[in-house]
């Protein structure tokens, strides 16, 4: 499998594509997304962890709100991982993730996900190399253990900005009304180590590449949903799914 290098992957849709067809298209995705998710939750053979990670201001709350909205809700689950609690710091690191791993019938996603212990924890220098090495072997692990014994499809996606857009992002995050919630003094600190976080995260992609990652241009929303959805209807469409018959 190729090495990742970020700073050779563009973060914008390629030029003369047109954007207004390109919603178009990802209207259209949407609606056989939101057919193929009822099949998912129906038959109830299957489950589909969708894992988001980025840089703060990529848009993970965009995708979630944009994507899976559509869906029913009784089949879709959102988890967040902030900074462990006092309790979760007194399990392994994967504890507080195995349990919200999906059922048979759901899409789950992972705001932020297990890989926040070997990126944010690396960056900041409160996991060494080693025990990094270690971490992205017990990761590797338990994503075959998803998949393998659980019939769950996994789709990786990072979420690639640029640091001129997330520049932008953040600014609007103190000037919006609208986006004031989201302001976080710590995410311009962050910002400073940028370069410290593509080396993670670079070093990431090529170590827990068992289950390949979804490289996503992020700098505008349109063609980050658009690759997304598409993907993500890949997916269950080869899960060959069908709707169960009349109950005997």
């Amino acid at each position: 499998m190729p090495v990742i290098q970020l700073s050779k992957i563009s973060t914008r849709a390629p030029r003369g594509l047109n954007k207004e067809k390109v919603k178009a298209k990802t209207a259209a995705i949407l609606n056989d997304l939101s057919e193929l998710q009822n099949l998912l939750f129906a038959e109830n053979k299957h489950s589909v962890l969708v894992v988001i990670q980025g840089m703060d201001a990529s848009g993970k709350d965009g995708v979630i709100k944009n994507i899976f909205t559509s869906m029913n809700p009784q089949g879709v689950n959102v988890q967040s991982f902030k900074t462990p609690t006092a309790e979760e710091l007194s399990h392994d690191f994967l504890w507080r993730i195995h349990q919200h791993s999906p059922a048979k019938g759901m899409i789950q996603i992972f705001n932020r996900s297990h890989y926040e212990d070997i990126i944010i924890t690396r960056v900041h220098k409160w996991c060494n190399d080693k025990l990094a090495l270690d971490r992205m072997k017990a990761i590797n692990d338990f994503e075959s253990l998803l998949t393998k014994h659980n019939n769950t499809s996994i789709l990786k996606i990072y979420l690639h900005v640029s640091p001129e857009e997330q520049k932008l992002r953040l600014a609007e995050r103190i000037k919006e009304p609208g986006k004031q919630w989201k302001y976080n003094e710590t995410d311009f600190e962050e910002a400073k180590l940028w370069n410290d976080y593509m080396k993670a995260y670079q070093n990431c992609f090529n170590h827990c590449n068992i289950i390949p990652w979804l490289i996503v241009p992020s700098d505008q929303n349109w063609y980050k949903e658009f690759l997304i959805a598409t993907e993500l209807r890949r997916i269950l469409k080869n899960l060959n799914m069908h709707y169960p018959g009349l109950k005997k």
